[in-house]
């Protein structure tokens, strides 16, 4: 059965396409301000790189307040209906024609109401995904709360301790010291397509947004119906110190989440992630001092 002909994901048990489909074509016109994208994730994946390049595009207006705008992800917008977007337009400037509006706040991907907020919001919003080796996010996400002098435990004594702090904040998540249920990517791709054809999603690698940024810039353009990029120069962005590199306790700790989980999202992405698997170097030996981290 074709994604129009599936059940809308909405719940209503209409087919998709006399359901929500019928919203597709209709939302620009119903909605001058409604925003087109998001790049919904994954935290510390290189969004923030990526909201950097867009925001070089002509053809697209990222929000201008800053770079995430944290709409979906709070619950405070949500309390009322109907639901009031004025405040999250305001945050972009006025469109110019064929311009694109986008919305680069990552926690979208992991918040758990966030998609069918997305969805209803805009059905026809298309999702940009930037996957980065869980192991490596893991670790990056924990090494930025320690140096912003949140985090005083130790990168292990904190994924140890992370059911007990993410048990501490129901029925909300712990959106501070996820630091492996962020890299948990399946579940959450799965959430996404529960709202969206997959047709309207992106999913990319961290990776190649660093080593060959035009060409993943060329599909994202692809994707979102724009005409090529500029010419812009690669970049590093949130490059952060290090004191040494992953401990062998540390990794051995992730692996046993990790590997089953990157073996998942093989079969569902149809990806190789052999080199996810791979401790880097050897566990224990130094690494770089100085890393660029992607986006935050």
């Amino acid at each position: 059965m074709s994604e129009r002909n599936a059940p809308c994901p909405c719940g209503s048990g209409k087919r998709y396409k006399h359901c929500h489909g019928l919203l597709v074509s209709e939302a620009a016109p119903m909605d001058a301000d409604l925003v087109d994208f998001v790049v919904a994730g994954a935290q510390r994946g290189g969004t923030t790189a990526l909201d950097a390049y867009l925001r070089e595009h002509p053809g697209v207006s990222m929000g201008a307040t800053r770079k995430e705008l944290h709409f979906f992800d709070h619950e405070e917008h949500f309390e009322r209906e109907p639901v009031d977007y004025a405040g999250y337009h305001t945050h972009f400037r006025s469109r110019q024609p064929g311009q694109l509006r986008g919305d680069a706040t990552p926690s979208y991907m992991y918040w758990w109401p966030a998609a069918a907020r997305l969805a209803r919001y805009n059905p026809a919003l298309k999702i940009i995904v930037i996957l980065r080796d869980p192991f490596t996010r893991a670790r990056s996400h924990w090494n930025k709360e320690r140096q912003q002098g949140r985090e005083t435990l130790s990168f292990l004594a904190a994924l140890q301790a992370e059911a007990a702090r993410a048990e501490a904040a129901l029925p909300l998540q712990n959106r501070r010291t996820s630091y492996a249920e962020r890299g948990l990517y399946v579940e959450q791709i799965v959430r996404l397509w529960q709202h969206f054809p997959r047709g309207q999603t992106l999913i990319l690698r961290s990776e190649a947004l660093q080593s060959a940024p035009a060409a993943t810039l060329a599909q994202i353009a692809a994707f979102l119906g724009l005409p090529d990029f500029p010419a812009i120069a690669p970049r590093s962005v949130n490059a952060r110190d290090y004191d040494r590199g992953f401990e062998r306790a540390e990794w051995d700790y992730l692996a046993a989440r990790f590997v089953p989980e990157i073996d998942a999202l093989e079969r569902l992405l149809g990806w190789d992630c052999s080199a996810w698997r791979s401790p880097p170097r050897a566990a224990g030996t130094a690494e770089p001092r100085r890393q660029a981290d992607g986006g935050t």
